[in-house]
């Protein structure tokens, strides 16, 4: 099922239900699981893995190397592309920085056109990320987390589980899980109401997550009191989530 316009190198791993449209190219140590499809014009190389039932759309990009001035070409690093993703057109996702080095993308993640995904960026399971949203390199963005449309994160951002990011926002600090960020500069501006509803978390949930956004971000307290004051109230797993994202090390600090 490989078209006869495509170049596949020998030695790649294609399971034999894969298809690889016209004028793909795939390199010597790609690996791709079965039922994947190459729609057509995708260049995928380097160490890369894509996994089972993924859609990869025209003209993407995928497993080439940083764009990071310290990134050896020669050295060994690696990307990964979960089980039924859809990766539409113009996206680029490269390699990680520095030996063995991994940039992932989980299952079931939806990465719209023009997308950028940097080095050593870590996407989770049924993330979204809207057209021409960008990643700088080394940011995380946990499970079901949004991205809006042109939306940029700095290096080294994180974004929690089911945070969203509103579109042409401008994210330069740690968006912590279940909230709501918007803006050039951006800020926090309550619960990813919808998202949490679309979920089905329960109403207690919800209650308490409200609470806690109101500690951290309604009261006088700084990020360090914000905790204290969580380690007291919180029941819930999300509860316990978003303390627990707040209590982990942060290269730029929570957004405020």
């Amino acid at each position: 099922m490989i078209h006869p316009t495509a170049i596949v190198h020998p030695n790649a791993t294609i399971e034999k239900s894969v298809e690889i449209g016209p004028y793909c190219i795939v390199g010597e140590h790609v690996s791709i699981g079965p039922g994947a499809k190459l729609l057509a014009h995708v260049v995928v190389n380097g160490r890369t893995s894509i996994g089972a039932e993924t859609v990869v759309y025209p003209f993407a990009s995928i497993g080439a190397p940083s764009q990071d001035r310290k990134a050896d070409l020669e050295e060994i690093a690696y990307t990964t592309i979960g089980k039924r993703s859809v990766i539409r057109e113009y996206v680029s996702i490269h390699r990680g920085t520095g030996p063995n080095s991994v940039t992932s993308v989980g299952d079931d993640t939806l990465l719209l056109a023009y997308v950028h995904v940097a080095h050593n960026c870590k996407i989770g399971n049924f993330v979204t990320m809207s057209n021409l949203a960008q990643l700088a390199g080394q940011c995380i963005v946990d499970d079901y987390a949004g991205i809006g449309g042109m939306a940029g994160l700095h290096q080294g951002v994180r974004v929690g589980r089911y945070a969203f990011v509103g579109g042409y926002a401008k994210i330069a600090r740690d968006v912590p899980p279940y909230l709501l960020a918007d803006g050039n500069p951006a800020s926090v501006y309550g619960l990813n109401t919808v998202g949490l509803r679309r979920h089905g978390l329960p109403r207690e949930t919800l209650a308490e997550l409200k609470e806690a956004y109101k500690i951290i971000y309604r009261s006088e307290r700084n990020v360090s009191q914000a905790i204290d004051a969580l380690r007291e109230m919180v029941n819930t797993d999300e509860g316990r989530a978003l303390l627990a994202f707040l209590e982990a090390p942060s290269e730029r600090g929570i957004l405020k």
